[in-house]
Formats: C-alpha cells, structure tokens, sequence
C-alpha cells in the first residue's frame, strides 16, 4: 500500500488525499464518542495524508520546473 501512491497523477493523488483526509477527520470523531476498534488506524491514516502531502509537493514541484525549462 506504501508504493502505490507513486504511480498515480497528480489530480489522483489530491483525489485521494480529500479521500483519506474524510475517512481521518470521521476516525477522529468515532474516538471521541469512543466507537474505535483499532486506535492504531488515526495514525496509519496520519502517515498515508503525509505521503500523499509529499508526493504532491514534489509532483507540483517537478512539473514547475519542467515549465521553465
């Protein structure tokens, strides 16, 4: 799962942090009311937005460069 964001374009990528940036925020309320199987998922969830953040930065940062070149 760690290596299959890379091979996705950039729309994708944003598509998919929206996605996962929903599935964290229910996550966030589902602990609060205390209805959580596995704790551990908020932060796997955290990990996956933070690749996703950096391989937009870097996508964003590639097609930039290539533009003025």
């Amino acid at each position: 799962m760690k290596n299959s964001f890379k091979e996705l374009k950039l729309e994708e990528l944003v598509a998919k942090r929206e996605e996962l940036g929903k599935k964290y925020f229910d996550l966030r309320f589902q602990m609060v009311i205390g209805h959580v199987d596995n704790p551990l998922k908020k932060r796997e969830l955290r990990r996956q937005i933070a690749r996703l953040n950096t391989l937009i930065s870097q996508k964003e940062a590639g097609a930039a460069g290539t533009a003025k070149a």
